[in-house]
Order: structure tokens, then C-alpha cells, then sequence
């Protein structure tokens, strides 16, 4: 399966916020995108999976116009783990995972005992099984995000839009997050994530875009789009690039440029 924009302006209404995107993502790949507050990825996102439309361009799933296909359609094919979600009700976390099914059901069918098995296995799989009755506004925020996750996987697609999924988590959440998405693209997943994180990037992805200033301004290998200079001037502070043990790279900040010494 394969998500592709092309030639994809997006906004809000009357609004352009970005234009001339070109996205492609295929089974087992990793596309991560990258930008600072208000270059557009979460409307890039929710254009993506039809919840806006586009203002110009088009968005295909293998093939097929995504303007043209109807909500249960689309929900066949693309999962979508938002940057935050405010429970609305003190649901059991098995009960807000299985909601992920209904993308495969009538709007008012009840869940089976295949949906019942299938959202145990997902839970179980990211290693929170024990979770399964636990109340979904009183775990944490790291648990939180593996529950959207697998809400997500539960509606058995192939492409997986994750938007911020490592935002507000501590340290040692956001690396089990970004593991997991490694792990589900080495499964055959095809994963759109966004990051305020370089590293996430150069740990993970296969393509990177980094949005700024209305648009894409680079696109393809993290080693090609994460320099110094282009990270320097998107993010407006200076940066440095650095590989560790000969295998992995980090993005540093040139702390000792911004953080004037007192006199």
C-alpha cells in the first residue's frame, strides 16, 4: 500500500498554510516530518487522512483519490494516532482500544469476539496487557500513547499517521515509542510520523521532510535533509551534528552560542 501527495497545497479554508507537497510512503518505510510551531504538520496530517480538504493537489491511497473515497473507506487504509486526546469519559483502556474496530463494522454493531481477541493481542503486543482494565484517564501519559497506538493498529490497515506520538513524554517514553515504530515498519507497516526531535529522525526514518516557511524545503535521506545549516536556520538557533560509536547520529544544540555567560 502506498500514500502519496502530489503537488498537495493545504489549509483552512481560504487559508494556505503550505503548498507544492510531495509525499510518498510505501510499505515498511518511515517517513518523518519536521518543522517548527506553525509550519503546517498537523494540517498537513489531517488533510492526509481526509478530515480537511485539500486546497489544491491531490492525495492518493494506491491509486485512488482520496477526495473521492468515503470516511469507512479511508479508515480501511489509514490509521491516525493524534498529537493528544482528552478522555472523554473514565473508559477501561480495552474498551478505548476496541473503538478501533468500528472502522470495520456498522456504526451501531457490537463488538465481537473477534474484536475482543484481536484487541488483547494488539495490547499484548506492545507489552500492555496489564493494562486492559486499567481506567484510561488515570495511567500515564507514555501508557496513554501506546493505548492510541493500539487503537490505531486494531484497525488493521497498512499506513499508520502518527502526529507528535512522542510529545509531552518523558525521556525513557519517547525512546519505547520511537522503538515501536521501528519495530511496526519492520513488520510491513508504511509510518508518517512528525517530531520536533531530529533524533528521532536519524534513528529511525527512511525519508525525512522539513517544513518551514509555507512548504517543503528539503526532502529525502535524514543524512541528506538533516544538516547544520539548513536545522540552524529552520530552527533559528545553531546546531551541530554528531555520530556516536560510528552508528548513531545526534542533533546538538550549540548551547554555549544561545546561553550568554552573566558578567
Amino acid at each position: 500500500m502506498t500514500l502519496r501527495a502530489h503537488g498537495l497545497s493545504i489549509g483552512y479554508g481560504t487559508t494556505l498554510v503550505a503548498s507544492d507537497i510531495e509525499l510518498e510512503v510505501s510499505a515498511g518505510e518511515v517517513n518523518c516530518l519536521l518543522g517548527p510551531n506553525g509550519s503546517g504538520k498537523t494540517t498537513l496530517f489531517k488533510t492526509l487522512i481526509g478530515l480537511i480538504p485539500a486546497l489544491g493537489g491531490e492525495v492518493t491511497i494506491d491509486g485512488a483519490v482520496l477526495a473521492s473515497m468515503s470516511v469507512r473507506q479511508i479508515a480501511s487504509h489509514i490509521s491516525y494516532v493524534p498529537q493528544q486526546h482528552t478522555p472523554p469519559f473514565p473508559f477501561r483502556v480495552r474498551d478505548v482500544v476496541i473503538m478501533g474496530r468500528q472502522a470495520r463494522k456498522g456504526l451501531l454493531s457490537a463488538p465481537d469476539a473477534e474484536d475482543r481477541s484481536r484487541t488483547m493481542e494488539v495490547l499484548r503486543q506492545l507489552g500492555i496487557g496489564n493494562l486492559a482494565d486499567a481506567d484510561y484517564s488515570r495511567i500515564s501519559g507514555g501508557q496513554r500513547q501506546m493505548v492510541l497506538i493500539a487503537r490505531a493498529l486494531v484497525q488493521d490497515t497498512g499506513i499508520l499517521v502518527l502526529d507528535e506520538p512522542t510529545a509531552s513524554l518523558d525521556y525513557g517514553n519517547q525512546v519505547r515509542i520511537i522503538g515501536e515504530i521501528a519495530r511496526l515498519a519492520r513488520e510491513g507497516y508504511g509510518i508518517v510520523l512528525s517530531t520536533h526531535n531530529p533524533d528521532h529522525a536519524f534513528a529511525v526514518a527512511d525519508k525525512v521532510m522539513l517544513m518551514h516557511d509555507g512548504g517543503i524545503v528539503a526532502s529525502g535521506t535524514p543524512a541528506d535533509v538533516l544538516v547544520v545549516d539548513r536545522l540552524s536556520t529552520v530552527y533559528g538557533v545553531p546546531m551541530n551534528i554528531r555520530r556516536l560509536d560510528g552508528y548513531l547520529t545526534v542533533c546538538v544544540p550549540r548551547y554555549d552560542e544561545v546561553i550568554q555567560p552573566s558578567r
